[in-house]
């Protein structure tokens, strides 16, 4: 279970999340929503990329959250080999209100397979479940879509917080627990007095699994 750290603790891993979807799905509202516990009525386009962090507690051991926001309009998808560099898990969000963005979601599926890890953890959200009277996205459809690609999937509504943090622990907690796993299997293998082999298995961090300073294993930070 994720939640709040403090922020004044050493940080053992920093994991980098990507927002993806058409303009409009409310990205960086579910962003400020899970940041800084915000959210506006007068929110402006994206231009560009930016990003927040929140630390938060999984397993005892302190996460940062990196989150990448950027503008779905096409002619910022020039950012897209450097937006996905490094990012361990992607949230992919359409708005339930407006079928034209669930039905953009296999092209952002495949964006974000091409130019991401092949291990990346991947959520699809559908945002703004508070207005359920203009539905245009039955769940049942993303919840299908979902299972057959092998996705995590929720209904979110930045604007009454609902499932945001569920959506962020869903992706951070999956990802801590391959981490995990992968450097469990690196100490066995060193305990058999076999040297660490990880090959064929990407790290989902630079460097590898163990504790290690936090400043070297963040990417992308600016």
């Amino acid at each position: 279970m994720a939640s709040y750290g403090d922020a004044s603790q050493k940080v053992d891993y920093v994991f980098k999340v990507v927002l993806i979807g058409d303009s409009a799905v409310g990205k960086s509202q579910i962003l400020a929503r899970f940041a800084r516990n915000e959210f506006s009525l007068d929110s402006k386009a994206t231009i560009g990329v930016e990003f927040q962090t929140r630390t938060l507690l999984i397993e005892h051991k302190s996460v940062k959250a990196q989150i990448w926001d950027t503008a779905g309009q096409e002619r910022y998808r020039a950012v897209t080999s450097a937006y996905y560099r490094g990012a361990v898990g992607a949230m992919l969000v359409y708005d339930i209100t407006k079928r034209q963005t669930f039905d953009h979601i296999p092209r952002w599926l495949e964006e974000l397979r091409s130019h991401a890890d092949k291990n990346i953890v991947i959520i699809l959200i559908g945002n703004k479940s508070d207005l359920e009277n203009q539905r245009a996205v039955p769940t049942e459809d993303a919840k299908e879509f979902a299972e057959k690609d092998g996705l995590f999937f929720l209904e979110t509504s930045a604007l009454e917080a609902t499932n945001v943090e569920n959506a962020f622990s869903t992706v951070l907690t999956e990802v801590f627990n391959i981490v995990n796993k992968k450097s469990l299997a690196a100490n066995e293998n060193q305990g058999n007095g076999n040297p660490a082999s990880l090959a064929g298995k990407k790290i989902l961090i630079p460097g590898p699994a163990q504790e290690i300073p936090a400043k070297s294993k963040a990417c992308c930070t600016s």
